[in-house]
């Protein structure tokens, strides 16, 4: 129905916002702004959700991915998740993604909603080489450990973990949620 669009995109905004300023489990003690240079064109294609801190709007959200697509001004991103179980069907968020540091490329800035909410996130981490990177917010409340594959080897998943918790993050919060089917 039609007339229910705009408080569906209202209920939207609210979920996206409560992610953003929620309380976090577990801050990071010091987040500084990215300096490593990364590669922007690695972004492209698609990412696996390993881990994260918990937050409200991924509660019980299993295969998360992150499909990052080129575009004029930046990037196209389709998140996706699966409450509760894999069978269950996928919840999207769409995303428009803009670099808003060029000499890094490690602050991306998000836009939701057709830009009612915009979101930055830091690359904290990446690590090209075994396929994964960390993202994070800058208030230190949220953390992702995203991967090009669903599934980390015990070696890169161990060195992820540990620079996790060198950023001054509670590991013992983090969620392993289930892998996304490849």
């Amino acid at each position: 129905m039609k007339g229910f669009e705009p408080f569906r995109q209202l209920r939207g905004v609210l979920i996206a916002a409560a992610l953003c300023a929620g309380p976090g489990h577990a801050l990071a003690a010091d987040i500084r702004p990215p300096t490593q240079k990364v590669e922007v064109g690695r972004i492209a294609g698609r990412w696996y959700e390993v881990a994260r801190l918990p937050n409200s709007i991924q509660k019980d959200c299993q295969g998360g991915t992150s499909d990052w697509s080129r575009t004029a001004t930046g990037y196209s991103v389709i998140q996706t998740c699966h409450r509760g179980t894999l069978a269950s069907p996928p919840t999207r968020w769409k995303a428009q993604a803009r670099i808003s540091d060029p000499p890094t490329d490690g602050r991306i800035r998000l836009s939701y909603f057709g830009g009612v909410l915009n979101v930055e996130y830091w690359v904290l981490e990446s690590r090209a080489d075994q396929g994964w990177l960390l993202l994070g917010t800058p208030n230190g409340r949220h953390l992702w450990l995203m991967a090009q594959k669903p599934i980390l080897s015990a070696a890169a998943r161990t060195q992820a973990v540990s620079r996790i918790r060198q950023l001054g993050y509670d590991v013992a919060a983090l969620e392993f949620p289930l892998p996304a089917h490849h």
